[in-house]
This record gives structure tokens, sequence and C-alpha cells, in this order.
């Protein structure tokens, strides 16, 4: 007895102990405390889900407790059997049709949930014509993400920015294995393959702020460490941000001497891997706007001694099996300092994560954003055109000669 006693103890401080460590967490890396639409839809089916579960719990261990202190056997009753009952057609019908009828109850709003939580298509606005939408291009990496905001020419890796109120759309691919993109305050988790096929989905933040993301699925040695955040400033701060990544110049000339002779080393030992601008997806991420992040690597704290500390290292020890440890580059202490000094100096928006957490609203449409993307549209069809034109005037010249 006293054996048991203290099993049943054991049970009961580790339950205890659970339900403490179930109220363990952040704020922003939780799917219990939604701030998008697609998350708050989740957290309703989970609330669903346990009521559920409990209203079955509650059904069974009433019946339990009835059955057995009705049916105990009682004293001056040792050789009493009762009633036998067999072939219940009305107990029968009960545990079939309950159970269907509760599997209904799940089923249909979790197939709905499914449906709609990576429905892509245009919203559709008050006076009934759909938004423009703005995608972004995903794509995984062992052990980074890197984001390319469709027909905006804006270009940026471990930080993505989006404005408030309204649904951005993202399509989904890997270059290497299998991960899942998932920011749990804001959506559900998708996978990101690396078979040519993409996955498509949305995310929206009813507020400002900056949220974590993760990777979901196991993806190598340092999959944990494969984080990312989300920016969710007002419209007109989005707007602003856009504009100014446009304009970046990568060759422009950094205002200390330290920060200059820094960009010259980074472009005669890093450029083979690394993009700053629009230039294209490369081995590396893209460092457009290294110095208003809020991590480095995604995981470290953001100053100066930690990225002179994973430039020296290689992120060997920080982030293991990442793609830089394989890098051919030997910097001295001076160029490391010189190399930190350029990257942390690359800030081409006034827009960073402090304006997600300063609860300034400035309003915006972001019908320039649009405008601006179709301008540009056409002017690359009028580009193949001209060269159609070209090419077609260059076959008629070869075929009269």
């Amino acid at each position: 007895m006293k054996g048991l006693t203290s099993k049943f103890k054991a049970v009961g401080a580790l339950m205890i102990l659970a339900l403490i460590l179930s109220g363990c967490g952040e704020e922003f890396l939780s799917a219990l405390r939604p701030q998008g639409q697609g998350a708050s839809d989740i957290l309703s089916l989970m609330i669903l889900s346990i009521a559920v579960m409990m209203f079955v719990f509650v059904v069974v261990m009433v019946i339990y407790v009835f059955v057995i202190l009705k049916f105990r056997k009682k004293k001056g009753q040792e050789d009493f059997i009762p009633e036998q009952v067999e072939g219940s057609h009305t107990l029968e019908t009960l545990w079939t049709v309950v159970p269907i009828i509760l599997i209904l109850i799940l089923a249909v709003p979790t197939v709905q949930y499914t449906f709609s939580l990576v429905d892509t298509s245009p919203q559709v606005n008050a006076e009934g014509e759909e938004e423009d939408q703005i995608w972004v291009n995903v794509t995984g990496k062992q052990y980074w993400w890197h984001f390319e905001y469709e027909g905006m020419d804006v270009t940026t890796s471990q930080e993505i920015y989006i404005p408030t109120d309204r649904r951005v759309y993202l399509s989904l691919h890997s270059e290497d294995v299998i991960h899942s993109f998932w920011v749990p305050t804001l959506q559900g988790k998708i996978d990101v393959n690396p078979t040519g096929n993409r996955n498509e989905i949305w995310i929206d933040a009813d507020k400002e702020g900056v949220y974590w993301g993760k990777c979901a699925e196991f993806c190598g040695p340092s999959h944990s460490l494969m984080d990312f955040k989300v920016v969710a400033v007002s419209p007109g701060e989005f707007e602003q941000w856009v504009k100014d990544m446009r304009n970046i110049d990568p060759e422009e000339t950094p205002e200390s001497e330290v920060a200059t002779a820094g960009q010259e080393v980074f472009a005669n030992n890093c450029m083979s891997c690394h993009a700053n601008g629009t230039s294209p997806n490369k081995i590396g991420p893209n460092v457009s706007n290294f110095g208003d992040r809020e991590r480095i690597a995604g995981v470290l704290e953001y100053n100066k001694e930690n990225l002179m500390e994973w430039i020296e290292t290689k992120g060997e020890e920080m982030k293991p099996g990442n793609m830089m440890t394989t890098a051919a580059y030997d910097l001295s202490d001076e160029e490391l300092d010189q190399v930190a000094e350029y990257l942390m100096s690359l800030s081409p928006s006034e827009i960073t994560p402090e304006n997600a957490e300063d609860n300034e609203y400035i309003e915006s449409d972001l019908s320039d954003l649009f405008i601006d993307q179709e301008e540009n549209e056409d002017e690359g069809s009028e580009g193949e055109s001209e060269g159609d034109s070209e090419g077609e005037s260059e076959e008629d010249s070869d075929s009269n000669q």
C-alpha cells in the first residue's frame, strides 16, 4: 500500500509539472496566442476538439461512476446474479450514432479550415472588386530562408516584412531537403518541398509586431536553429520600406572608413556566395538590410562580437552543417572588424523592426506599389516585343540578302 501511495504521488507531481510547463513559452512563438486570422482559425479548431473530448470524457466518467455505485456488490448479495441484458437496439444505436455525430462536428470545420487556410485566390473588397495581391517567393535552404517579393524588385533573407490587416501570399519551395514553414502566431505550418512543386499559403497579422517563425520539419543538424522573423508594420510603413529597398545601390560607399574598407574585403571574399540589393539568389543569404536584423544567422544576439565570431569560425559550432563552413576565405582580425562594420552599416530603410513596436500606424491602400508593379510588367512586355520585332527584322534582312 505504501508503494502504491508513492506511485500516486509521483504521477501527481508529474501532472502538476506538466501543467506548469504548459504555461511556458514566448508570446511571439505560441499558437495559443494568435495574432492573425489563420492562427485564430486553428485555435478555434483546437478549442472545439478539446470541448468534444471533454464532453466524451465527462459522459464516460458519469456512466462509469453510476455503474460502480448502482451495481456494486452489496452485503447479503454475494451469490446474486443481476439480469443479463443482451442485444439492446437502443444502446447499439446510441454508441453508433453518437460517435458519428461527434466525428462530423470535428470533421466539417476541419475540412473547411484546411482548404480556406491555403486558399490563395484574391480577396474581394466591399465594392465587390478583387484586391491586388502581394506575392512573396519563399526559398528554404539549410538552414536559412530567402524571400523575393514578386513584381516589386525586392529581395531579403531571414526577415520578411508584411503590412498589417492584409493578406500576403507565399509561394514556397526548397533547394535542398524538405523543410516546413511555420509562424505559430500567424498561420499553420506547410511543407516546403525540393521536388519542383510549390506549395502556397497566406499569412496576415492583426497588429504590428515581430513574430518568430520556425522550420517544423527535421532537415539536418541545425534544424532547430532555422529561425526567421516576420516583421509586421503598418501599410504606410510597408510601402515606404518597399520603396527604400528598391533603391538600394550595392556600390554605394559607406560613411565610415572602416566600413568602406570592409566593403572591399567583402567584395573580394564573400560576394561569390552572398548578394546585396536585388541581385539573383545565391548560395548564402542576401545581406541588403543586414544592419536592420534582430538576429545574426536567425538565432544569435545581434552585436559586433557575435558577428565577428560567426565570420571567423564560419558558424561551424553555432550552426553545424551550414554551407559557410566550406568557404575558402581566411581573414585577419582587422579584416574581420572591417567586414562586421560594413555589414552592420547596411540599413537602406528607416523602416526597421523597431517600427513594428512603436505603436505608430500609417494608413495606405498600397496602390502606388501595384501601379509601379504594373509599369514594370508593361516595360518588360514592351522589351520582349521590341526584341521579337528586331529578331523578325534581322530574319527578313537575311532572307533578302
